[in-house]
């Protein structure tokens, strides 16, 4: 997606050699872009909070990223927190030669996640009966979405949001501890007509499946991935032993090692 992104700014002139790229970001896309800008010789300015993982942190420095601090309410992720970091990225982006990626508003994020539903649909040689992903900017569900259905007109597809903050749901905004997904309002680009129906899981049950992964299956990933096989299961349970089922593990777990996820346990 990164990589998308950063290549039709190009295309059309509104990054420059020498810019600076700026992002909001709660890790996973500022990372993606920090490697990207480091590969292409772009500057990247990172507006992050400390709601995230030191790890992610660490990261978009080692490739060269500035970043900009926007402190939370005790590490919850919320509304008030999301819209701060984009004013506030927003703001840094007015400076001369820098861009601002505003990855809620570019379709071209979209884009960058076709790839993935035909890597998804190859690697099942077409048997997929569903889809199940969280929903952070809505880009990845739907670029993922929009490729299986070439494939499969019907398609089972299942959004994922935190229970505390479940506002695809018409459910009241909230703070919760899921990095990377729920960021309190509707996403911009969101497409509630491409979704069959959408699962909600509370923070616990996301950091309670990502151990379990860890520990009975080796599949060592962040709390969106414990998310995403929570309502996997439950999808899979209403479709029948039949069905085929694909989610995404989102991220590593090396990336979670100083939070309370692995943190002790």
């Amino acid at each position: 997606m990164a990589k998308t992104v950063i290549e039709r700014a190009e295309a059309d002139g509104r990054i420059q050699s020498g810019d600076t790229v700026v992002e909001y970001t709660s890790g996973t896309t500022g990372i993606s872009l920090a490697l990207a800008c480091a590969v292409k010789h772009y500057k990247f300015h990172a507006v992050f909070s400390d709601a995230f993982s030191d790890e992610k942190r660490s990261m978009m420095e080692a490739f060269g990223a500035q970043i900009t601090n926007v402190p939370s309410d005790h590490k919850k992720i919320s509304e008030k927190l999301i819209r701060e970091m984009i004013e506030t990225s927003r703001l840094i982006s007015q400076k001369p030669r820098h861009w601002w990626c505003d990855q809620l508003n570019n379709h071209d994020a979209v884009l960058g996640y076709c790839p993935l539903g035909e890597e998804i649909w190859n690697q099942l040689n077409g048997e997929v009966d569903a889809f199940v992903h969280v929903v952070g900017t809505a880009h990845s569900i739907s670029g993922v979405t929009k490729a299986l259905r070439k494939h499969k007109a019907n398609l089972h597809v299942a959004a994922v949001e935190p229970a505390e903050s479940a506002v695809l749901s018409g459910k009241p905004t909230g703070s919760h501890n899921i990095e990377g997904i729920g960021i309190g309002f509707i996403p911009p680009l969101w497409e509630p007509d491409e979704v069959n129906e959408i699962v909600a899981v509370t923070t616990d049950e996301a950091k309670n499946m990502a151990r379990r992964l860890a520990r009975e299956e080796g599949v060592f990933a962040g709390v969106s991935s414990g998310a995403n096989v929570v309502a996997a299961i439950r999808v899979a349970q209403d479709l029948g032993p039949e069905a085929t089922v694909a989610t995404i593990m989102v991220d590593s777990g090396l990336r979670y090692l100083s939070t309370d996820l692995y943190r002790g346990i």
